[in-house]
């Protein structure tokens, strides 16, 4: 069993939802990055994504578009965020690990190469924003002999048949886009967060995790009992980009208010 079935299967045997954190890899520094996510899992997060940096990633709000390019600025590449992986393995053989980017470093890295590189270092899934399914065959053909999840995005505009194609070309989990635009705009609508992932539940019975736009606790408790996850990421990117010596205590605190309030009945 992937570890990715293995968290959302044990979660669900606990009644409890998972916290998927998004942070960019090589921000503020490669052993920075190994140390961070080190300490999300210490303070409850059950998945992470590793955000791997381009120059146009069209999809990001202001604070993770400059995330990417400060990672750019340090000269990370793919190789150096597989070995981040790789580092982060040796002492935490569990924790999922994803990773999050656009199509063009993993295709000009060679689908097959980069999936069994990939899956050496430790990474369990890949999420690649800007990749329709009718064009992944080769990828999602080199994800599969590795043993890697491709995750799918549905965004809020996804109608229902195409819903069902999206995931019937998905493993892993569902990643569900709770608000139409950038990632951390601030347009979130609780209830209908609700009726989207009811259908995809209908759909699929992969994992459904709701994601773009969840900051606090609030937000969390608004939407938990329909998901089988949140994803949290620009706050925590925010968090990251500021004075290294801030950086531990503000994020076990923004932790503790997010887990606290995903756990809550």
């Amino acid at each position: 069993m992937s570890r990715i079935k293995q968290t959302f299967s044990f979660l669900k045997e606990q009644n409890k939802r998972a916290m998927v954190a998004y942070l960019v890899a090589g921000v503020p520094d490669v052993d920075s990055t190994i140390s961070i996510m080190h300490l999300m899992v210490t303070k409850g997060v059950d998945i992470l994504e590793l955000g791997v940096a381009f120059s146009d990633p069209m999809s990001e709000g202001p604070l993770i578009q400059e995330a990417h390019e400060r990672a750019l600025s340090t000269n990370i590449t793919l190789d150096k965020i597989l070995n981040i992986v790789n580092e982060f393995r040796k002492d935490d053989k569990s924790t999922p690990v994803v990773l999050m980017g656009y199509m063009n470093p993993f295709e000009a890295a060679g689908a097959k190469e980069f999936c069994r590189k990939a899956s050496k270092s430790g990474v369990d899934g890949i999420l690649v924003v800007d990749m329709p399914f009718e064009e992944s065959t080769e990828f999602s053909y080199a994800a599969q002999k590795n043993n890697l999840d491709v995750i799918r995005l549905i965004a809020p505009t996804t109608n229902e048949k195409r819903m069902k194609k999206i995931c019937k070309n998905a493993s892993g989990y569902i990643y569900y886009i709770s608000l139409k635009g950038i990632t951390g705009a601030s347009s979130f609508d609780a209830k209908d967060v609700k009726s989207k992932v009811n259908v995809l539940r209908r759909i699929t019975n992969l994992p459904v995790v709701v994601g773009f736009g969840i900051k606090d606790g609030l937000m969390v408790q608004a939407v938990k009992q329909a998901a089988d996850g949140i994803v949290v990421g620009s706050v925590f990117v925010e968090i990251i980009s500021k004075q290294q010596d801030k950086i531990e205590l503000e994020l076990s605190e923004k932790l503790e208010e997010l887990t606290s309030a995903l756990q809550k009945e």
